[in-house]
């Protein structure tokens, strides 16, 4: 049987103007803006319609990253398409909990609201990401072991593309290393820190903490986790899972392969970019995917 899935991006596609389209189209669209400036204690509209240094700034971006996914969700579940199942990359992982219903959007808003402070105060001096291409994962996870300090990977984005991270010496040894074993290139990501790595444990310490202050319900949609590649099925999973995300590798390739076996055959990526999109035909090219970024691309919805 036939299963669509919606799945949303992570940071790193933000653009100036993203969903304005849908914020000026739509009133459900301006509703999402209008709960997230009041749970963010910013204007989220301003943020990422208008030409500033902030948008891509972690503290800032997360917030805005994550209103125009949403807001582009309400636009798609308007015309009365729901999902079989619902996932996201390390920040749009939210996207996908807001889909589930398992947490309240105003409560979603304020927890990534924090989230992007919490991991902006707590990147170390010296981190770094780097992207490894055409290098098999068992490959770089022991160049990573071997590596002296501390590198280890970061995202499983797609065959052929995983991301280390970790102190920035670390990295660009094991790198060099990854290169000499066969790697096709390895290039330095433009990042403000070593996000899905050890690093990160106190910005995760800060994360648990304020989960514990909202209320989780029950999974209406299922949803995949980051860090297990797999369904969560039991809510009170969901705090936990979200808190060791900000210092664990994103599975997303495992995600992806883990929906298609449980009958999955139609993504929907809703969000900026195509970046998901791309991920997806290097995974399995026999899946239908579709991109929500624009307005027209409503047209273009699976019925």
């Amino acid at each position: 049987m036939s299963k669509t899935a919606f799945i949303f991006p992570g940071q790193g596609a933000q653009y100036t103007g993203m969903a304005k389209d849908f914020y000026e189209a739509f009133p459900v669209c301006r509703q999402v803006f209008e709960m997230a400036s009041e749970a963010g204690g910013l204007d989220v509209a301003q943020l990422c319609f208008t030409e500033n240094d902030r948008l891509d700034i972690t503290e800032y971006t997360q917030i805005a990253m994550l209103t125009a996914e949403i807001a582009m969700w309400k636009a798609v579940e308007e015309r009365g398409l729901t999902p079989d199942v619902t996932a996201g990359l390390s920040l749009g992982e939210y996207g996908a909990l807001a889909v589930s219903r398992a947490m309240a959007l105003e409560d979603i808003f304020q927890i990534v609201r924090k989230r992007g402070i919490f991991m902006q105060e707590a990147v170390p001096s010296g981190g770094a990401m780097t992207a490894v291409l055409g290098l098999d994962p068992e490959t770089i996870e022991r160049i990573c072991e071997e590596t002296p300090g501390q590198v280890s990977v970061a995202n499983y984005n797609c065959p052929g593309q995983i991301v280390i991270t970790g102190e920035e010496e670390a990295v660009s040894q094991a790198a060099q290393k990854m290169t000499e074993a066969g790697a096709r290139r390895c290039v330095p990501l433009k990042v403000s820190g070593p996000f899905h790595s050890p690093m990160l444990g106190e910005a995760a310490k800060k994360l648990g903490m304020q989960l514990a202050t909202v209320e989780v319900q029950d999974i209406e949609i299922p949803y995949l986790s980051n860090v297990t590649a797999d369904y969560v099925t039991d809510k009170a999973q969901i705090k936990d899972l979200l808190k060791r995300q900000v210092a664990s590798p994103v599975k997303w390739q495992q995600c992806v392969e883990r929906m298609i076996a449980n009958g999955t055959d139609t993504f929907v990526e809703i969000g900026p970019g195509k970046t998901l999109s791309g991920f997806l035909r290097k995974i399995n090219r026999d899946v239908r995917v579709f991109s929500i970024e624009k307005i027209e691309d409503l047209e273009k919805l699976p019925c």
